[in-house]
This record gives C-alpha cells, structure tokens and sequence, in this order.
C-alpha cells in the first residue's frame, strides 16, 4: 500500500528525506555509539539529551521559519509544545510500566528506545491517514474536534485510584499466544532461547505495553496537532522532535512528575480549547499567535499552581 503523492505536495521529496535521514543518523548515534553499553542513565546525563533534542527542535524550527515563513515556524512551535505538554501522561505510564515489572534502570533506555522507534513509525502513518481524511472528508474535522474535547473533560474528571493491569492489553495477551514468554530476564534482551526453542522474556512485554500505550496516547496527541496546522510536513516533523526527546524527558523528570499536580487539569483546558478551535475552524479561525498565548499561558498556570499550592494532607 502506498501513500497518495498528494500527502507530500507541500514539500519536495528530498525535504522528506534528508529530515528521515537526520532522523535515522541520530538514533543510530544514540543506540550504537553513545548508549552501547546497557547502563543507568543519571539525571545530568537525561538533562544534557533533553537540551540537546530541544536545542535540535529549535534550530529545525528556524529552518522551517526561514524557508516557509513565519506562519510555518509558529505551527511548528506550537505544534512541537502541545505534543511535549501531551506527552507527560506518557512519562506516567512509563514510570508505572517499568515499576510494574521491575525493569532494572539499565535497561529502561533500550525499551525506550525501540519503543520510541515503533511510535515514530506508527504516529506517522497516524499523521497522514488523519490529515488525507480531513483533506477528503470535511467534516472528519468536527469528529477530531468533539473527540478532543470529550477526551479533555474526561482529563478533567478526577479519578479512582486502579492498579496496573498488562494483562487486560490486547497486544499483550496476543503476545502470549503467539510466543512463550519466561517468567525472568534475560539482560536486555527481548528474546531468549530455551531448550532450543525461542521465547520472549518479560521484557518484550514491557515493550509492547509502551508501544500500545504511545498508541493510545497519539489518537489525542496528533489530532490535537492537525489542530493547529494542517501541512502534513510540519505536523510530522513537529510530533518527531518531541516524542523523540520524550525518552530523555522521562530520565529527567520521573522523580519529580507528582509534584506538578495540576498539570493534568492545564493539559484538559489545553485539549477541550485545541478541540473547540478544530471545531469552529471554518467560521472563525483563531490566529495561530492567540493559540501559541493559551496554551503557553494554561501551561505555565498549571505548573506555578502546582508549586505554589500546598496539597492537602491525608490523615
């Protein structure tokens, strides 16, 4: 199956390329050179690849102002800032998954890592079969807008407190029927033989589990995205770079993430107003620049009001 050329009539083919390309050099640099050898990554380490995956959005994000204009360099701030703030819930799970199955620290980076491949992969054909509907079918667009907005009140709603259960995950449980899985590790290895017959270890499942996760999380997050702007490359390249620095922003911040509580009520207002803007698109489109403002805006608030506001104590 191949996809309509008309998904790539706003830029030419080697743009494509050579972004993939930069793509491919990076993780090939991250996983073959850099991370070789399976170990704990520590917090200054996770620091320097957040600023470093940030420094590259940036800088890419000059590049699409300076080639496209500076209506295309917003889209794709804004665009790489709504899948960031989405992607927190992402980090949750993360820390979850990992304490769920007891993944040793050293080797949480090369889940990460072939988990994030998948998701670029996966968040791609996403992007293009989202926006060559919406390109097809008008209406499509009031569907993705209702469906963040639901998705945003359902952010909002408090709830009870459930305990992690991998065993109700479809992939999961087909994983199991299709391949033995051992009841222990292996290293950081996926796979293993036994008695000469090959099964997979706990730690594929770890991985299966973060790639269904991402899965779920990208049917709010690109929406969300093709919001904001509609240009396939940019909605692409913006989604890439951050759920690209997604892995080093777990390293980072994982230890930290409880105290900014009120980050998932910003992320709500953030979703309900992104779906309300893809609703009302056709009569009364908001500049990109007020878009960039609300989200900045909400963002910050969750975040200072999470600071500043004590929690209450349980008794």
């Amino acid at each position: 199956m191949t996809l309509p050329l008309a998904l790539f009539s706003t830029m030419p083919w080697w743009a494509w390329a050579g972004f993939l390309a930069f793509i491919a050099g990076m993780l090939a640099l991250d996983l073959g050179v850099l991370n070789r050898r399976a170990h704990e990554v520590s917090l200054k380490e996770a620091l320097a690849w957040c600023a470093v995956w940030f420094s590259l959005a940036m800088a890419f994000n000059l590049l699409v102002t300076f080639k496209l204009g500076p209506q295309a360099g917003l889209e794709f701030f804004t665009g790489y800032i709504v899948e960031m703030c989405l992607s927190v819930d992402n980090v949750f799970v993360f820390i979850v998954v990992f304490q769920y199955f007891r993944v040793e620290p050293r080797h949480q980076h090369r889940v990460l890592f072939w988990g994030i491949l998948g998701a670029v992969i996966m968040r791609a054909l996403f992007i293009f079969a989202g926006i060559s509907l919406i390109n097809k079918f008008d209406w499509i667009i009031y569907v993705f807008g209702a469906f963040l907005v639901y998705t945003g009140i359902k952010l909002a709603i408090p709830k009870k407190e459930e305990g992690f259960t991998p065993d109700k995950n479809p992939a999961v449980r087909l994983a199991r029927r299709l391949v033995p899985v051992t009841d222990h590790f292996s290293g950081g290895h996926f796979f293993t033989h036994v008695h000469g017959r090959l099964h997979a270890t706990p730690l594929f499942i770890v991985l299966i589990v973060v790639e269904t996760t991402d899965v779920m999380f990208a049917l709010d997050s690109i929406p969300a995205v093709i919001a904001i702007t509609r240009n396939e490359f940019i909605v692409f390249t913006s989604n890439i770079f951050a759920i690209l620095g997604l892995r080093s922003l777990y390293f980072a911040v994982s230890g930290v993430m409880k105290l900014f509580r009120f980050l998932n009520l910003g992320l709500a207002v953030i979703l309900t107003f992104v779906g309300l803007k893809m609703i009302v698109s056709h009569h009364y489109p908001i500049d990109i620049r007020i878009s960039l403002g609300i989200i900045g805006t909400v963002l910050a608030a969750s975040i200072l009001a999470s600071v500043l506001i004590p929690a209450a104590r349980k008794e």
